[in-house]
């Protein structure tokens, strides 16, 4: 590989896009997705995830560093392949590595001798070696180790976090040779500010990133089912957690919904990895029971309230879900539970309006068959409120005290307003 790399960045979603964007301030880059419409949003400097701005977009492609195209043919000039595609479950919860491997055939096609392929999707460990690099050798006719190299440095991207940019989040990095390792830090390390971390092998790499979801869900697990215990014991268990907190090694996780792209699925491949090598996981999927049926659990105290409120006459009430995006601040509605929310809610004969100003409303409607509603559309009071997705915007548009005075049964999910405007919270 020469000392001016042309690094092509395959998959322009949430991880790929800003990876693609700082890049390019150092290294000539193509941006390669498969979806037209994606390419024509960004080449207007559009970009629907909320990730890069209109400013960075325009003055990446006005440098002539940044080059966005959903034809293959355009990545035939790179040396360097970054893979930053979706890694979902199928609908039996194993992985699912289509996108994977369509990527890495696109790219084998592309491959020449000395070309570095890194790999940044979520996957189990071993499986970089064990699936891509047969895909790449058998696609390009070239070996292994010898005329080519593979590199990992797991994605970390946490969307909607302005605080966290990728340029501020240690870099994991592993190659296929200690050459290939080297080469990997070396790109990584011209963009990111808080330093890369080497590993000695891809594997080590794949399994911290799927153990770092991994504990996050388990941790949120034993939350959400102390919220589900302290409910039938009747002890706010907000006011628990700030009491077990006063001590210095409490770890502060707090209940909610589990959704997105990582939590919810990684555990999932690491638990596949596991098995396929005869281990039984007896702790890696063992809040995901748990986390799952939050969503319905919330949906339920509404209706239980709402019941008792009535005299058990809840057909046509009001209920206004505020938000429902996996995440506040963010767009992303990968994997969200507020679905579960909505669908037991009308289930039940709920009337039920959904607000969201944050995510794509078309997305929305065609994906969920969900209709949201906009600002006009709100209603001066419901009979319940969920505060499922505390987004910004949300809390700076809804009046929540004003909406409590006018009789609102208010149920905050993840505990953001003042405990005097609730009526119930996990």
């Amino acid at each position: 590989m020469n000392n001016a790399p042309v690094i092509a960045v395959i998959g322009l979603g949430y991880v790929g896009l800003p990876l693609a964007t700082a890049l390019s301030a150092h290294y000539p880059v193509i941006g390669y997705d498969n979806n037209p419409t994606r390419i024509a949003q960004l080449l207007e400097g559009i970009d629907i995830t909320a990730e890069v701005t209109h400013e960075q977009l325009i003055a990446a492609q006005h440098n002539n560093q940044l080059l966005f195209s959903s034809d293959a043919s355009s990545i035939a000039t790179a040396t360097v392949f970054i893979v930053t595609v979706p890694t979902p479950l199928t609908s039996d919860n194993l992985p699912d590595l289509s996108y994977l491997i369509a990527a890495s055939e696109l790219i084998a096609c592309c491959l020449k001798p000395g070309g570095l392929v890194v790999y940044e999707s979520t996957v189990y460990p071993g499986c970089t070696n064990e699936v891509c690099v047969p895909v790449l050798e058998k696609h390009s006719a070239l070996i292994f180790n010898q005329d080519f190299f593979v590199g990992y440095s797991p994605e970390r991207i946490n969307p909607g976090d302005a605080t966290r940019s990728l340029t501020s989040i240690v870099k994991v990095v592993a190659g296929s040779t200690p050459a290939a390792t080297q080469m990997v830090a070396s790109i990584y390390r011209s963009i990111i500010e808080a330093g890369v971390y080497e590993v000695s092998s891809i594997k080590v790499a794949e399994a911290a990133k799927a153990i770092e979801n991994a504990q996050r869900d388990v941790n949120i697990s034993f939350m959400n089912e102390l919220a589900l215990l302290f409910d039938k014991l009747d002890i706010d268990t907000q006011e628990v957690l700030a009491a077990a907190r006063t001590k210095w090694n409490f770890l502060p996780y707090s209940p909610g919904l589990v959704g997105g792209h990582c939590i919810s699925v990684d555990p999932h491949y690491l638990a596949f990895k596991a098995k396929a090598v005869g281990y039984e996981p007896h702790v890696i999927l063992s809040g995901r029971a748990v986390n799952e049926k939050m969503g319905v659990f919330v949906a339920e105290k509404i209706i239980a309230a709402l019941a008792k409120k009535h005299q058990g006459n809840i057909a046509q009430k009001t209920v206004l879900i505020a938000g429902f995006a996996f995440k506040e601040n963010c767009p992303d509605t990968r994997n969200t539970k507020v679905i579960d929310i909505y669908t037991t809610l009308t289930a039940a004969g709920l009337q039920v309006s959904v607000y969201d100003p944050v995510v794509d409303a078309d997305f929305v409607k065609k994906s969920f068959i969900v209709q949201l509603i906009i600002d006009n559309d709100l209603a001066s009071n419901y009979d319940a409120i969920i505060l499922a997705v505390p987004h910004q915007q949300i809390l700076s548009t809804l009046n929540f005290v004003s909406y409590k005075n006018a009789g609102s049964f208010i149920y905050d999910v993840k505990g953001v307003l003042p405990k005097e405007v609730i009526d119930g919270r996990l």
